[in-house]
C-alpha cells in the first residue's frame, strides 16, 4: 500500500511544479494519507487503495489546480477585509453610544435599552465573527494562514485595545456605558478577549481541515 502512497505524491508534486510551499504541502497531504492507509482495512487491492483515497482528497492533479488558485488569492486583501469589518464594528457601536448620550432620541434609547439588555449574547456573536474570520483564514489559505492569522488578529485588536485605554482611563465618561460597566461586566469583557485568539485558532484549524 505505500507504493499506492508514494505514487499519488510523486504525482502531486508533478503537479505543484514550483509552487513555492510545494514541500510543505506534501507533508501534509502525507500524513492524511497515512491516516486514510489505516483506516482503510477493508482495502484488499493496491487499485482499492488508490481508489479510496482519491474519493478522499481528491486525484493529485485537482489538488495541485487548487494550491495554484490559492495563489492568486491576496492575503493582505483577506486581512485588511476582517480588520475594516472589526474596525466597522468599533465604530458602529462607538456612533451609537456617541448619539445616545448626546441626543434624546426615543427610538435611539429603545435601541440602546435592547442592546444592553443582551452584552452576553452581543459577545457570542463577535466570537463568533472570530471563529469565522479563523475558518476563512484556514480555508483559503491552508497551513500558510498561519502566519496571517496571527497578523490579522493582532492588528484586528488595536481598537479593543483602545476602547479599553480610553475607559480605564476615564477619558471616555463610564456614565456613556451605564448600565453595562460593572465589576461582572467588565471581568466577563477580560474573559472573552482572552479567548478570541484560542476560538479563531480553533476556527482556522476548522477551515484549513475543511480545504483537504
Amino acid at each position: 500500500m505505500e507504493r499506492q502512497k508514494n505514487r499519488f505524491l510523486e504525482e502531486l508534486a508533478k503537479g505543484l511544479g514550483n509552487h513555492q510551499d510545494k514541500e510543505d504541502i506534501l507533508l501534509e497531504y502525507e500524513s492524511h494519507i497515512d491516516e486514510i492507509l489505516i483506516e482503510s482495512f477493508d482495502c484488499s487491492t493496491e487499485d482499492e487503495m488508490m481508489k479510496r483515497i482519491v474519493s478522499r482528497l481528491g486525484s493529485p492533479k485537482e489538488i495541485a489546480e487548487l494550491w495554484k488558485e490559492e495563489l492568486s488569492v491576496t492575503p493582505s486583501n483577506m486581512k485588511w477585509l476582517f480588520i475594516l469589518l472589526n474596525i466597522l464594528f468599533f465604530g458602529g457601536g462607538s456612533l451609537l453610544t456617541l448619539a445616545h448620550n448626546l441626543f434624546q432620541w426615543e427610538w435611539l434609547a429603545a435601541i440602546w435599552g435592547y442592546l444592553t439588555a443582551i452584552p452576553t449574547l452581543i459577545a457570542f456573536l463577535y466570537m463568533f465573527f472570530w471563529a469565522l474570520l479563523g475558518y476563512e483564514i484556514g480555508k483559503g489559505f491552508g497551513h500558510k494562514g498561519r502566519t496571517l492569522l496571527k497578523n490579522t488578529f493582532l492588528l484586528s485588536l488595536i481598537p479593543n485595545l483602545i476602547l479599553m485605554f480610553l475607559t480605564v482611563f476615564h477619558i471616555i465618561p463610564h456614565s456613556w456605558f451605564a448600565p453595562l460597566l460593572t465589576k461582572t461586566f467588565i471581568i466577563a469583557c477580560i474573559i472573552f478577549t482572552i479567548f478570541l485568539y484560542p476560538v479563531s485558532w480553533i476556527g482556522y484549524r476548522w477551515g484549513r481541515k475543511g480545504s483537504i
